[in-house]
């Protein structure tokens, strides 16, 4: 029986199996970089190992650091999470050598379907050959051999970005993954992400626990999924459950996986099988009233799955709330979340507590929320508005993606595939802000004492100008005016309810409004929205040279191109920087054709937002 689980891996996933253990009384070890020496995994577990001697974006892919911290802890066993080394099975055969319980597949199951090439090989299908891809095979998709989440992976729609994608997307999944290889296929467009769950034990049983949905993919990473499928046939849906029991037995496979279809019209095309847990089985777990951690668990100590699968009950839908910002090409954002909640009758997996950082090192995604309800329009309307009223108090995040997504039409009908942000990105991301908020932000700064406010005495015997604000909200400046008075603040237009330094009410055309505010430094919420306070006289902008490309996130320069020097010619949309954060690779283009003015970067130099990565002069 197991009695100590190490979890080798970070954040949320790492938290949540630590739940699990904790409901079934198992003792729990966390490994941590250097850099989340004060993560909430590290914190909440009752040991934590210092991974030492590597970069905090490599620690985690070191097998042999974490195979000996847990014989040092006196674990038992270890649960690989997602990511990372879940997929490794060399990995896999370590903790076993060392004679630990392995919480996953076997080692051979993983070599044969981890690689998504040997698993198309075994399923019958072949990649195609990166050298003979030609014109009439586009659009093709550049996807990593060894890993998921969207990294090392790139949709290629002229042959001449072959050569730029492939370099990319090998980068990106060594430095995700431990492994470079990646491969090239057709690009199915507008078809459905179509999955299902299955859970299979060592005495040659398999359980195709339903399928999930996860169409709805930015960049190739999920935003939102659900379960069941809608919309699926009868007839597709046990297809593509008998294909997964049959993907699952064709390797002997143990444990929790998920395979994957693209679906277009009636016909599943297979992807791939992912031999972990996937970040979305919260939605199975919740249909399907089971807990996959404590059953990963259960099978590793040689139980055998009991009867039939679960019925499943009900519709539920999962969020991935992302620490980026939309109005800045959706670079990751870092800063201290200084507060996050959601209302009761949500699921929220985090691995993040108020106060942390969010750090450069690692993936952008803060929590994942999630609505189980009897009806799917039940369950997107509960978690939209659960998202909307949540406290979200740090880094801009993809908060308002999420609630109009699941508010859209083509998303209620279930009619949604793989290109729906394709369609409708720009519409769901306009900045939408309350014309209050400024208005509520100024009043409750007056009862703070940061600003003339009654404490310091605002109201005067005579007329006096009134108060001013400043503050920039979605990308523009806006100024409000208040008054002190004998009874109290007003401001024109609107009746002054009520206002204290949390909660300010007005009224206006008829309606009353609450909000609720909370300020850290120049930083307001104000409900939903975000506001950063201006000084009363602003100093004068920084100038820049024209042409002056900045660093739109904090990250590593991984590569600056090769033979370009001050002084160089470059063509419009010409690769110059390639900067890499959060293990997503961003690359820094020419903006026009010029003259590379000046290059002041360097590889492996760290850079925050602003940095000047490079001039380029137009010619």
């Amino acid at each position: 029986m197991i009695t100590s689980v190490l979890v080798a891996n970070r954040g949320e996933i790492a938290c949540r199996v630590f739940r699990t253990c904790r409901e079934l009384g198992i003792r729990t070890v966390a490994v941590h970089s250097d850099a989340d020496e004060g993560a909430l995994h590290a914190r909440v577990a009752d040991t934590a190992v210092r991974l030492p001697g590597a970069a905090p974006a490599d620690t985690y892919l070191r097998a042999d650091l974490i195979v000996k911290a847990a014989v040092t802890a006196g674990a038992d066993a270890v649960h690989p999470g997602y990511g990372f080394l879940s997929e490794n099975a060399a990995f896999a055969r370590a903790v076993r050598d060392a004679g630990l319980v392995w919480i996953g597949p076997p080692p051979e199951a993983i070599e044969a379907m981890a690689s998504k090439t040997r698993a198309k090989a075994l399923m019958g299908l072949a990649p195609l050959r990166a050298d003979e891809v030609s014109d009439a095979d586009l659009p093709v998709l550049v996807k990593a051999a060894a890993g998921g989440g969207g990294r090392g992976m790139r949709v290629v729609r002229r042959l001449a970005d072959l050569g730029v994608a492939l370099e990319a997307a090998r980068a990106e999944a060594a430095s995700a993954f431990g492994d470079g290889e990646v491969f090239v296929e057709p690009y199915v467009e507008n078809g459905r992400h179509v999955e299902v769950q299955v859970l299979a034990d060592t005495h040659g049983t398999v359980w195709a626990l339903g399928t999930r949905d996860c169409s709805l993919q930015r960049r190739h990473q999920k935003v939102i999924e659900e379960a069941p499928a809608p919309a699926l046939s009868e007839k597709l849906a046990e297809e593509v459950n008998a294909l997964a029991v049959r993907a699952a037995r064709a390797v002997d496979y143990v444990g929790a996986g998920t395979v994957e279809f693209l679906v277009a019209g009636e016909t599943a095309h297979f992807l791939e099988m992912n031999t972990r847990l996937q970040v979305e089985h919260p939605v199975t777990e919740a249909v399907f009233g089971v807990d996959l951690v404590a059953e990963q668990i259960r099978v590793a100590e040689g139980h055998a799955l009991v009867g039939r699968p679960p019925r499943a009950r009900g519709h539920a839908i999962e969020a991935r709330l992302y620490a980026e910002d939309p109005a800045n090409g959706w670079t990751p954002q870092t800063g201290t979340l200084h507060h996050l909640a959601v209302p009761d009758g949500v699921r929220l997996d985090t691995g993040y507590d108020d106060g942390d950082e969010i750090g450069v090192h690692y993936d952008p995604l803060l929590a994942k929320v999630v609505a189980h309800a009897p009806t799917r329009a039940e369950a997107a309307r509960a978690l939209a508005g659960a998202l909307e009223r949540a406290a979200i108090h740090g880094p801009v995040t993809n908060r308002d993606l999420l609630v109009r997504s699941l508010r859209h039409e083509e998303f209620a009908s279930a009619r949604m595939d793989t290109g729906f942000y394709d369609r409708h990105l720009p519409a769901l991301t306009t900045p939408a802000p309350d014309p209050y908020a400024p208005l509520a932000a100024a009043l409750a700064d007056a009862h703070t004492g940061t600003g003339p406010g009654p404490r310091l005495g605002g109201w005067r015997n005579l007329p006096s100008a009134p108060q001013t604000k400043r503050y920039a909200m979605a990308g523009e400046e806006h100024e409000v005016h208040y008054r002190h008075t004998r009874t109290g603040l007003t401001a024109e237009g609107v009746q002054i309810v009520h206002a204290d330094a949390r909660l300010v009410v007005l009224e206006a055309d008829g309606l009353r409004r609450r909000y609720q505010v909370a300020r850290y430094g120049d930083q307001v919420h104000v409900n939903a929205t975000t506001l950063t306070a201006l000084p009363r006289f602003p100093a004068p902008e920084t100038q820049r040279a024209p042409g002056s490309l900045l660093a739109p996130m904090p990250g590593t320069v991984v590569k600056v191109a090769d033979g370009l020097v001050t002084g160089s010619s470059v063509q419009a949309g010409e690769p110059i920087v390639w900067l890499e954060a959060m293990k997503m690779q961003h690359v820094i283009s020419a903006p026009v054709t010029g003259t590379l003015s000046s290059l002041p970067v360097a590889e492996g130099q760290q850079v925050q937002v602003g940095t000047l990565l490079a001039v380029v002069q137009a010619t």
